[in-house]
Formats: structure tokens, C-alpha cells, sequence
């Protein structure tokens, strides 16, 4: 699975096969995440950071532009329902 990637990284980095492949792994399921699982985890993630919601969903609606595949753009109520349904 990618062993060009992996090929690449072991070549262009210190890591091992092995490291290398579980890297990859490890951006593939990252990048693998849903629009909503996305939204629920980085709520968490700033909520735990002491951040209020309005702030915590104006970062998540700025920060959605820059996923490797933009979903669309949701507004902060359709934000809210993702979290709370």
C-alpha cells in the first residue's frame, strides 16, 4: 500500500520501513476523517482548551477551508448540529 510513498520517506528521512509505512497510515486516516467526525473531534479538542463556542466555531468554520478536500462551506448553526444533533 503507497510504497512509493513509503519508498520516498525512507529515502528523504531517517525513518525505517516500517516507520515510514505507519506514518503514512497515520495521514491517510487523518485525512480519512468525515466533515462531521472532523467537526466533533476539533470541538473537543478547543473545548478542552478552555475555548467558548462562538470561538471554537468561528476557528472550526476558517479552518475547514484548508482540509485536503474542502467540504462545503457550512454555517455556524449547521456547525452546532453536527455537535449537538
Amino acid at each position: 500500500m503507497h510504497d512509493e510513498l513509503v519508498d520516498h520517506l525512507t529515502r528523504s528521512t531517517p525513518l525505517s520501513r516500517g516507520e515510514a509505512l505507519r506514518v503514512v497510515q497515520d495521514v491517510l486516516a487523518y485525512f480519512d476523517e468525515t466533515t462531521e467526525e472532523y467537526v466533533r473531534r476539533r470541538h473537543r479538542e478547543l473545548q478542552a482548551q478552555g475555548l467558548v463556542n462562538a470561538t471554537i466555531f468561528e476557528r472550526i468554520e476558517a479552518d475547514l477551508k484548508y482540509r485536503a478536500v474542502a467540504p462545503p462551506e457550512l454555517s455556524l448553526r449547521q456547525l452546532r448540529r453536527i455537535v449537538y444533533g
